[in-house]
């Protein structure tokens, strides 16, 4: 078997590609899926390893990118490190083909499947089983850069989780702006690959040690406060990252063995709609004090975990807003982060405790001389003064006019962003009605409309979609329009509590006994792993043990409950809220509304409904 020849089965997949994709869908350019530029870095280092292939595919492991020193480190690292030495994970979607194959035709059980397999290398292909509430039912992750799907997408993702029934089978938008389908069997896997790959998606690179969804900015292209369009900039980065520099399928083994996940944001206005600073890199789009090139100030690692939060610091570097620069730069930090990385203590193994031990003036000087030794022209300068005038952070739902003459966008609510497959259907149908096919989704979980003409507004919010017994709506409250949650207890074995039926119901609750005046941002996390970034919300409600008298015994009981943080921000002044400022509290709603009433008329100014 040779390197080239795996590239068959997807390049099959993409050839009705182009003609699925709706007309107004951005890609690059300069190319298409599978065919875009790729460093010459790359191609060397392809060249250099080709003698080390992995037998099930033909292509390089990711192990064989690592100079020998990682690879020592790695044998002699965490469990996770060595699973992936005992097997590279990167080929990982070979054995998909595999099983599939063998479970359809009964010479295969899911419980077969080894267990490195199932519960960890499969992440590699954006397979994450959820084995301590759907045993053999996976979370698929998808990668859909700056967030931009499309109504044969959106509509696929449907057909994909039907089998799966009403309960199982639904698709999440998450709060990196991307796409999780919930209930897949390791027997349609592969079948479902291949259906992203013929709509230009994929689910290579979207787990484990693997750069995560590129996040950009959701009105990229269709705001009159833009300072750089993002989508380009996602689309590059994201090749870079997951697209094979030999086959031009998905699929970098280059990146394909990092110690860590690393999460990359890009944003577009001083909004910051991308939540830069929780990102191990995040590039905020600022002028260049003397020239007025435009270009990016460059943050690093942020990041969210069960024993540490951090909030991205300065870098003190600032590099041009071009394709060339911004890719660049992202390999060079992403170099020295797979080779140099904790490969011991997975909660040491983000960025931010690499760039400490450099210091940032070391590890910037470090980023210099890895972008130097490509010799592209790239060059980074000192970090640049961010503007100053007053801005006010512009809200995503609802109707806002468009620069475009015309247009306007519109922003539909999804509560905790769980969609079922109706709701996919009936928003790939608004979509192609109003919107030429096409959907950003956002880091709050919600989706917009982008490009609607302005004669045809009031016939989308006339639309049955939004009557008042739908869960999609176009003008929420400002308390329930601002409710973001992660996957919670129903399929995460991590989750101290349900979320998402909490959140909704909850939001609800509370907008019928308040009113406030501006959007109040409430996020729910099951546990401190914090995948629903309680930390940069107004009010954040993380699952915690908590203990209520019984009513029978008089006793206390433990019964789930959660921490409260208060105090996040988010945007130009971003901040993150550290510590809870509540402990213990029930998660009953008869316990926990009360609390959050007085939380938001203490520190938010609301009112009772009836005061209003």
């Amino acid at each position: 078997m040779t390197y080239k020849s795996i590239a068959l089965r997807q390049l099959l997949a993409l050839a009705g590609a182009a003609s699925m994709l709706c007309s107004n869908a951005f890609i690059p350019s300069s190319s298409t899926f599978g065919t875009r530029h790729i460093p010459n870095t790359q191609l060397a280092q392809s060249a250099a390893v080709e003698q080390e292939i992995d037998v099930r595919t033909g292509k390089p492991t990711g192990t064989s990118f690592l100079p020998p020193e990682t690879v020592e480190r790695a044998k002699a690292g965490n469990k996770i490190e060595k699973i992936k030495m005992a097997k590279d994970g990167t080929s990982a979607w070979s054995d998909i083909y595999d099983y599939a194959a063998k479970i359809r035709a009964g010479e295969l059980n899911w419980e077969d499947v080894e267990k490195g397999d199932m519960n960890n290398r499969l992440k590699f292909v954006g397979l994450l089983h959820r084995d301590k509430r759907t045993p053999g039912q996976f979370m698929m992750r998808l990668k859909v850069p700056n967030g931009i799907v499309n109504s044969d997408q959106m509509r696929f993702y449907a057909d994909s989780v039907e089998k799966y029934g009403e309960e199982y089978g639904v698709i999440d938008i998450t709060t990196r702006a991307n796409i999780q389908l919930r209930g897949v069997k390791i027997e349609d896997a592969g079948d479902i690959m291949d259906g992203l790959h013929a709509r230009n998606q994929t689910s290579i690179q979207s787990a484990l040690d693997s750069v995560r969804n590129m996040v950009g900015s959701p009105l990229a292209g269709i705001d009159d406060q833009e300072m750089i369009d993002t989508r380009e900039f996602c689309n590059a980065v994201n090749d870079l990252i997951s697209l094979d520099p030999v086959t031009k399928t998905r699929g970098n083994p280059m990146w394909g063995n990092l110690p860590r996940k690393f999460n990359i944001a890009i944003s577009g206005s001083r909004d910051d709609f991308a939540h830069t600073h929780i990102n191990d890199i995040g590039l905020q789009p600022c002028p260049h004090g003397e020239t007025g090139e435009m270009g990016f100030n460059v943050v690093l690692g942020g990041y969210m975990s069960i024993k540490r939060v951090a909030e991205s610091i300065d870098s003190d570097m600032w590099i041009p807003a071009d394709r060339e620069s911004v890719v660049t730069f992202c390999e060079a930090v992403l170099r020295i982060f797979r080779d140099e990385g904790d490969r011991k203590d997975r909660q040491k193994a983000r960025l931010m405790w690499l760039v400490e031990k450099y210091g940032v003036e070391e590890f910037k000087k470090a980023v210099i001389a890895e972008i130097e030794s490509y010799d592209r022209g790239v060059k980074v300068e000192d970090f640049q003064p961010r503007p100053t005038e007053s801005f006010e952070r512009r809200e995503l739902l609802g109707v806002h006019k468009q620069p475009q003459e015309g247009k306007s966008r519109v922003g539909i609510f999804v509560p905790a962003g769980r969609l079922s497959q109706n709701e996919c259907r009936v928003l790939a149908d608004l979509a192609e009605k109003y919107s030429d096919g096409e959907m950003r989704l956002t880091v709050e979980q919600n989706v917009i409309l982008p490009n609607v003409d302005d004669d045809k507004v009031d016939d989308l919010l006339a639309e049955d979609a939004f009557k008042k017994d739908s869960r999609l709506k176009i003008n929420p409250g400002f308390i329930e329009g601002n409710t973001v949650s992660c996957t919670g207890a129903q399929f995460c074995g991590l989750a101290l509590i349900e979320t998402k039926s909490h959140a909704e119901s909850v939001s609800k609750k509370l907008e019928s006994l308040v009113t406030v005046d501006r959007p109040i941002r409430i996020h729910w996390t099951g546990c401190p792993n914090s995948c629903g970034q309680v930390q940069v919300a107004d009010i954040g409600i993380m699952g915690a043990p908590a203990k209520k008298e019984d009513p029978e015994t008089g006793k206390m009981k433990a019964v789930p409950g959660c921490k409260i943080f208060v105090g996040g921000k988010i945007g130009e002044e971003a901040h993150l809220a550290m510590e809870p400022e509540m402990m213990g509290i029930p998660l009953a709603e008869e316990d926990l509304v009360p609390v959050l009433v007085d939380i938001l008329k203490d520190k938010y100014g609301a009112k009772d409904k009836v005061e209003a």
